[in-house]
């Protein structure tokens, strides 16, 4: 087969996966999966009620993953930005096009950003929205077209925010900060100007899934993520194990009613002094579905150096990672991808 350009080269009419998508069956099936409804079933949190903060501080420790229940977002909003992210990725690949994510920017439409990582491209499309959402969909869309998608998208963003910093308040209670020391460590208060995004992912119908990956393994880089998942369509894994307590295996987190999936990243490792584990995750992709999903992504002011919180520290312990802030990981994990959390480790005393 002639090798083709990515951006000449549309997953949604393929019929067949050219040799530069197609990954080596030792990298798809590195570790075996796990068995449905085994002990690794990602656990399931009302986040609404009393109990919320231990079992999400719990979840965290465990597993670096869980549903979100009782999250308040309304059902048709979830909705709303499952269709406009289907009505986006559904244009002509050279409409699409013109949003192009251009070099040094996070916004427009593109391949991963960690694309670059691997030899291999993966069965996926993004688009990014790091700012106002007009400043890349007005590239696409009339007026009349794109009033609707910066509607839905922005006020999606403000009800991501909203459950972040919930989820971000129960895991500081989780780690035993009562409100006046999580308001001395300053976090929730520097919150009002957090960094944020949304990431829409399409992964089409794959002809042959079992050549394919959608989205490589990778942790996310900020402090947490909360995924929303289209009903029906399967295809996010996490690793359990990697860390040597038990064989690694890829574990299925598949879409729940309702529910928002949550990420722990980087950054709240580091903020946690290594209780929490940010989760690596993978996206495979199948024959017949086409699976969309829309991650909120937040992390601290770009100004914000994140280290860990001194009372997390006990006695005759060292921190174990030394302070960053966002752009200054952002630019490590450019360089070392997975390796980056190492670079910031600190030597043991």
């Amino acid at each position: 087969m002639p090798s083709l350009s990515h951006d000449a080269f549309d997953l949604h009419s393929a019929d067949q996966v050219p040799d530069s998508y197609s990954w080596p069956s030792s990298v798809l099936h590195d570790h075996p999966a796990a068995a449905p409804d085994s002990v690794d079933s990602i656990p399931v949190i009302d986040i609404s009620s009393p109990s919320a903060a231990s079992l999400v501080g719990a979840a965290c420790r465990s597993f670096g993953v869980f549903y979100a229940t009782g999250h308040g977002v309304p059902s048709d909003l979830l909705g709303d930005v499952e269709s406009q992210a289907r009505r986006l990725f559904s244009l002509p690949l050279h409409r699409k096009l013109l949003a192009a994510r251009l070099p040094g920017f996070l916004s427009g439409y593109g391949r991963p950003p960690l694309s670059s990582f691997f030899p291999k491209l993966m069965w996926s499309e993004g688009f990014t929205l790091a700012g106002d959402p007009l400043d890349v969909s007005g590239d696409i869309w009339s007026h009349d077209q794109y009033s609707l998608f910066c509607e839905v998208t922005e006020k999606y963003k403000r009800w991501m925010k909203r459950v972040a910093e919930k989820l971000l308040n129960l895991m500081l209670h989780s780690m035993g900060l009562d409100d006046e020391m999580t308001d001395r460590a300053g976090l929730m208060k520097e919150m009002i100007l957090a960094v944020d995004a949304l990431q829409l992912n399409s992964y089409p119908p794959c002809p042959e899934p079992e050549k394919a990956m959608g989205m490589a393994p990778h942790t996310d880089s900020g402090l947490l993520t909360v995924l929303h998942q289209n009903g029906g369509a399967h295809g996010l894994q996490i690793l359990r194990g990697e860390n040597g307590s038990c064989p690694a295996r890829w574990v299925a987190v598949p879409p729940l009613a309702g529910a928002l999936v949550i990420h722990v990243g980087d950054l709240l490792q580091i903020l946690s002094n290594g209780q929490f584990r940010s989760v690596r995750h993978r996206a495979v992709v199948n024959a017949a579905e086409h699976r969309i999903s829309v991650a909120y992504i937040i992390g601290p002011p770009e100004h914000v150096k994140v280290g860990p919180i001194r009372r997390l520290i006990k006695a005759g312990q060292s921190p174990m990672y030394r302070s960053v802030t966002w752009p200054e990981y952002l630019a490590i994990r450019a360089r070392l991808f997975d390796k980056a959390i190492q670079c910031v480790e600190l030597p043991a005393k």
